[in-house]
């Protein structure tokens, strides 16, 4: 944390005053609000209508505040997110801190039926959401009062965000006597998406980061993820921490993610896999008009990286990737750093200061052998303390299953074979898809590739295969099955092989592998 310049140790004064902060307003408002202390002309956020200064967002965000105060919101209350990245999602954001309340970040991929449900779910009394979304919250009972954070054509009975900071005073707001605290949701695959809530009281939980990403204060931060997800969300809380500048767009874009880069001169990029294989597939035409090379940082997490994927960008970008392992409920698990990646291709690499990472077999049995796979448990400083419907993770010697199956390698790196739900039963062999699936996007021609077990009354389940293929590519069925026999078991080469435009996935780029069967 030294080395980031998060705890400077020549001014002792400032690092107390951010555990203050933090404590007291919660770790996005608290950062901003010492980050604007420390340097009121510093920039902190830039999305498409311009900069702002940590100065401006504090100032901004007190008027908010103050707004909302007046039409009743307090620290009991609630207030639901449905919002892209831009300044009114980061201004209410830090609204919510500074008033107490309680912050929920919707996903932006929510159908009617999952807003109400969670909405009712985590008693939301306050939603604010951007207009696109006007008729997905006519979901929402109407005694809910509701505001406007981006707008591109205003109602005249619609109230703004912009218009509530406009009018209102921007003096500093009495503090809350306890951080209100915010909520996640889980990726929602599957059914309605639950909340685990989360609670940072000091800045020093940063260090499980830090540990082993080299970020540094006052740099630049493109953030590629959404800050609904725990990937985006994280960076830019430890971005706003450092006192660096986070630059956004309200839609990811991979050729203007590339010209952000450039123009802003980032060295960081916070994305899911998904964003970086649109960028990589760009080529090199067009990868190559624009400058990237203040890029120290690859920032990826949110789903698996493949071996295939993060060779490619290193080749465009460098030996810049750092592959970060975790999940909604436990934040970060383990890190890859690219000597991790040079030696290892795949790998999630080792975990970080504060963090401890084990295997267990299905009898409660711990792993210790290399190369054995078992499931994989957490624990952190970040965990969660168990969802707001009261369920929680299955526990082991105080660590959290994370859901996922695992191996380390003779090393002590982490690799991820799959989910522990998702392993295939084939004539009584375990089959885990992400291995066939990394094997077939080596294939000339492939894009993607996910692979599901379907029912076989010979043997019990088989292997079926969706694949997407690059533009204009043509490759047959057959040629991937042989792909597959050549390097792997028989009983792991697909039976089936589906071809889709694209495989479904949801805002934050998992496959819905419960839609795959939809398409045949």
């Amino acid at each position: 944390m030294r080395r980031a310049g998060l705890v400077p140790l020549a001014r002792p004064d400032h690092v107390l005053k951010s555990m203050i902060a933090v404590r007291r307003l919660g770790p996005i408002a608290g950062a901003a609000k010492v980050a604007a202390t420390r340097d009121h002309r510093a920039i902190g956020l830039v999305d498409e209508l311009g900069p702002l200064t940590f100065r401006q967002l504090d100032t901004r965000s007190n008027a908010l505040a103050r707004a909302l105060a007046h039409r009743g919101v307090s620290d009991r209350s609630v207030i639901a997110l449905l919002a892209r990245d831009h300044r009114g999602a980061v201004d209410t954001m830090l609204a919510a801190g500074k008033l107490g309340a309680r912050l929920l970040l919707m996903n932006t991929g929510f159908a009617k039926p999952q807003l109400a449900d969670v909405a009712k779910r985590e008693g939301v009394t306050v939603f604010i959401h951007d207009q696109e979304f006007a008729e997905l919250a006519t979901a929402l009972p109407p005694s809910i009062p509701r505001f406007t954070a981006w707008v591109d054509d205003v109602p005249e009975d619609e109230r703004t965000i912009e218009e509530l900071i406009a009018n209102t005073d921007d003096r500093p707001v009495a503090v809350p006597a306890e951080p209100g605290g915010m909520v996640l949701l889980t990726s929602g695959t599957t059914g309605t998406p639950k909340g685990a809530p989360r609670q940072v009281r000091s800045p020093l939980a940063a260090a499980q980061f830090l540990d082993r990403i080299p970020l540094r204060s006052g740099e630049t931060t493109m953030l590629g993820a959404p800050l609904f997800h725990g990937t985006g969300l994280s960076q830019f809380i430890i971005s706003f921490a450092l006192g660096s500048a986070v630059v956004m767009r309200r839609r990811f874009d991979p050729e203007l993610t590339l010209k952000a880069i450039e123009d802003n001169k980032a060295t960081t990029l916070v994305v899911v896999p998904t964003m970086l294989q649109r960028i990589v597939d760009l080529g090199p035409e067009v990868l190559g008009r624009y400058d990237t090379s203040s890029l120290r940082i690859l920032f990826t997490a949110g789903s698996a990286l493949s071996p295939e994927l993060g060779n490619r960008a290193t080749k465009v970008f460098g030996d810049v990737i750092h592959n970060l392992y975790g999940s909604t409920e436990v934040a970060v698990a383990t890190v890859a750093t690219p000597e991790d990646w040079r030696a290892a291709p795949g790998t999630v690499g080792r975990a970080p200061v504060g963090c401890v990472v084990r295997l267990y077999d299905n009898a409660g049995r711990r792993i210790t052998q290399p190369d054995v796979t078992g499931r994989v448990f957490v624990g952190s400083g970040l965990s969660f303390a168990g969802y707001t419907d009261g369920r929680h993770k299955d526990i082991i010697d105080g660590l959290l299953s994370i859901g996922d199956v695992g191996h380390f390698d003779a090393d002590g790196r982490l690799f991820i074979d799959g989910r522990d739900d998702d392993m295939i039963v084939s004539g009584g062999e375990n089959v885990f898809p992400v291995e066939v699936e990394n094997l077939l996007v080596e294939y000339p021609g492939v894009t993607e590739a996910a692979v599901i077990g379907v029912a076989d009354p010979e043997f019990g389940q088989r292997l079926k295969a969706y694949v997407a293929l690059d533009e204009g590519a043509s490759v047959a069925a057959d040629e991937l099955r042989e792909h597959v026999k050549a390097n792997l078991a028989r009983f792991k080469v697909p039976r089936e092989v589906v071809f889709l435009p694209e495989l479904p996935r949801n805002a934050t780029g998992k496959v819905l592998r419960n839609r795959l069967s939809d398409f045949g």
